[in-house]
């Protein structure tokens, strides 16, 4: 026998609720709106350190803007036309892109292997690591001076110990190519040891027993790096490319430094865009197309910046794909070999009666 009981009315009961107090409304406003206050400060210091010099550089670039004299007439995009029309812009353009090509991609390479060898066993472990850092904390001005002394074409170290072995003296500063090569070199000693920093960070994170696994499986040392390690750290490996793309096609201070006396060479052999930039805004006093020129700049830092994102997510897609697949492959195997064992028991276990009734009789 079965009993039903009255249920309440759904009206008896939402009238029964108990209203929140002011502090638990109190909390369920804390909860919602704190984590917008903890990001509030980045937003609100990005809108006013990066989004308005942006916008108002854009302004800027729509008028014939002096250095002293201040805002003149609007002249639309007319500046974006005499720029894209200007040879001394695009020699800039052919100068950053030589530099950045020459610097950063040694520049990756070099900091990837580093850390690949930091990540190993090794003594003294935080001295290597705290002495690849050494050449970040040096002051460009420094590194300038002591480079700038290296690649001197007359009484220069390098120049001298060429001419040692009858080599002639190079041009590092008058030719177009090694004077690339030198500033490149100096970015290259920079910057090589803080992003390798960044990678060791990445690889420390990647678990062990992984190359563990891996290393039972017969895989060696090369082998764990290319199917393990680079596809672990995608994520920071697309960071450093990003930020060093940013910072390859911003070189400023290393190509004022390597000659004072000329804004980029006395060709402009080595002068930068950003090195054109102030030379259009402080020399020629003309702001107008100096943030035109900022403006063209940032547009392409931002192209070259997607590109090397889906260059090394593309690479990095590709290596999971293939260690996947090597994965699959050896799981296909282990199966292959498992029912090829059990159909050689199960055979051993059918002829096994008739042997012994053939050694009965």
């Amino acid at each position: 026998m079965t009993t039903t009981l009255n249920r309440p009315a759904a009206g008896r009961t939402a009238a029964t609720k108990p209203k929140p107090t002011f502090r638990q409304r109190l909390n369920v406003f804390d909860m919602k709106a704190s984590p917008y206050f903890y990001i509030a400060p980045f937003f609100i210091l990005f809108a006013l350190v990066g989004l308005f010099p942006l916008g108002y550089t854009f302004f800027v670039s729509l008028f014939d803007w002096h250095l002293l004299k201040g805002q003149g007439e609007f002249v639309g995009f007319q500046n974006f036309a005499e720029v894209l029309q200007d040879r001394f812009f695009w020699n800039s353009l052919f100068n950053t892109v030589s530099i950045f090509l020459i610097s950063t991609i040694p520049q990756l390479i070099m900091a990837t292997i580093i850390a690949a060898v930091l990540d190993q066993n090794l003594r003294a472990k935080t001295f290597w690591r705290m002495s690849i850092l050494l050449p970040y904390v040096v002051t460009p001005v420094a590194v300038a001076m002591i480079f700038t002394n290296m690649f001197g074409e007359q009484y220069g170290l390098i120049n001298n110990i060429l001419s040692s072995f009858g080599i002639d003296p190079i041009m590092w500063k008058n030719d177009t190519l090694p004077s690339h090569i030198a500033i490149a070199t100096m970015v290259n000693w920079r910057w090589t040891g803080y992003n390798a920093l960044i990678l060791l960070a990445a690889m420390q994170s990647v678990p062990r027993d992984i190359y563990e696994s891996a290393a039972i499986d017969g895989a060696g040392s090369v082998r764990r790096f290319f199917s393990i390690t680079l596809p672990s750290i995608r994520p920071t490996m697309v960071f450093v490319i990003v930020t060093a793309t940013i910072g390859g096609l911003q070189i400023f201070t290393e190509p004022r430094l390597f000659d004072p006396v000329a804004a980029g060479g006395t060709a402009r052999q080595f002068q930068t865009t950003v090195l054109y930039l102030w030379e259009m805004a402080f020399q020629r006093q003309n702001f107008g197309k100096a943030s035109t020129i900022a403006w063209l700049l940032f547009l392409i830092i931002l192209l070259f910046g997607i590109v090397n994102w889906l260059i090394s997510r593309r690479i990095a897609t590709n290596g999971d794909d293939r260690g996947a697949a090597s994965r699959r492959r050896r799981k296909r195997s282990s199966a292959a070999a498992t029912e090829a064992d059990d159909a050689g028991l199960a055979a051993q276990a059918v002829s096994a009666p008739d042997s012994t009734k053939r050694s009965g009789k």
